[in-house]
């Protein structure tokens, strides 16, 4: 008997500073029942699901900044998605910015994913840890990417869970980038991970570069879906939001690395795809058995040190011993 469950990626078109949150819980609803029509058990949507992708402006003011975030999850004007998810029995991953305050009054905001079972229950909460962009105002780019500004990492790193009859991780946009992510999520156990994204095809740093976002996003997910014997389901904000062009290719990845599902538009979609996670063991038992395969005595740098360091003479032996 295998282990199969439909998933759908529920791609976002733009949202712009106007449009308020119950005009985009409207949307998701929308795309939530185009997903259970199909026969879906999960929807995944993207990061900062909510709101327009808002870290791409300098706020002064931190009450600007402020009226982004979430208080409560559910909220009074997220709760209607909760109550159509729990009558359709369908579960949910779904991004948005956290604010939280801690028992010491400490005030913490995160840019964070929550996945939430068919019965409207939330199995967990996870808070982005690789943050990309700036920290200050840098007026000479064409729009800023103040996540290092406007959020801090999270605390307690990748975790999984079991729900939806395997076992399930999360992860956020730049984090699918870095190897480390699927790895650890791999280690404990992840059969599926989900991951929304708000990608700007524009790299200031980089324009180069720009060429290649939709094959860089599937590169990263890919690799890691096969180098780890897991699902990947990347999930974009997509279209032209505030002038600026996000990559959409939403995108349901196998064990084995290959597509099985891709939007083709650039606004809001839905595919489906059904994911068979006994799957997972035709690499996770063979060519990436870790149990036999693994060498972590040889792998200390990667924890040990942040930064790269080029050897100063002809060899790097030494390190990490």
């Amino acid at each position: 008997m295998t282990r199969t469950i439909s998933i759908a990626a529920a791609q976002l078109g733009p949202i712009e500073l106007e449009h308020s949150r119950a005009d985009v819980v409207e949307r998701l609803i929308a795309l939530l029942r185009d997903a259970h029509s199909r026969g879906a058990e999960l929807v995944v949507f993207p990061e900062l699901a909510l709101t327009t992708f808002f870290p791409r402006w300098w706020f002064e003011d931190q009450a600007e900044i402020d009226a982004f975030f979430e208080t409560s999850m559910p909220g009074p004007e997220t709760q209607p998605l909760f109550d159509e998810a729990k009558r359709l029995g369908v579960g949910f991953s779904l991004g948005y910015a956290e604010l939280s305050v801690d028992s010491a009054g400490t005030t913490h905001r995160y840019n964070t994913t929550i996945l939430v079972e068919r019965d409207g229950s939330i199995v967990d909460t996870y808070r982005k840890v690789h943050l990309p962009g700036h920290e200050e105002h840098e007026p000479w780019r064409p729009f800023q990417h103040l996540e290092r500004g406007y959020f801090e990492p999270g605390p307690e790193g990748f975790h999984t869970n079991r729900a939806f009859g395997g076992v399930v991780g999360m992860a956020t946009c730049n984090d699918r980038r870095w190897s480390e992510t699927y790895r650890v999520l791999g280690l404990k156990g992840a059969e599926l991970v989900l991951i929304g994204y708000n990608t700007p095809i524009h790299y200031a740093p980089d324009p180069s570069q720009d060429a290649l976002a939709g094959f860089h996003n599937n590169l990263v997910m890919a690799a890691g879906a096969y180098q780890n014997g897991l699902w990947v389901v990347g999930v974009a904000k997509a279209g032209f939001e505030a002038g600026v062009e996000l990559l959409a290719e939403s995108q349901i990845i196998a064990p084995s690395g290959e597509v099985v599902a891709k939007t083709v538009t650039n606004g809001d979609e839905v595919v489906v795809a059904e994911c068979d996670l006994d799957l997972c063991a035709n690499y996770k038992e063979t060519l990436f058995d870790f149990d036999r395969y693994r060498m972590p005595q040889h792998y200390e740098t990667i924890t040990s040190q942040r930064g790269a360091a080029a050897p100063i003479g002809r060899s790097t032996k030494e390190q990490g011993r």
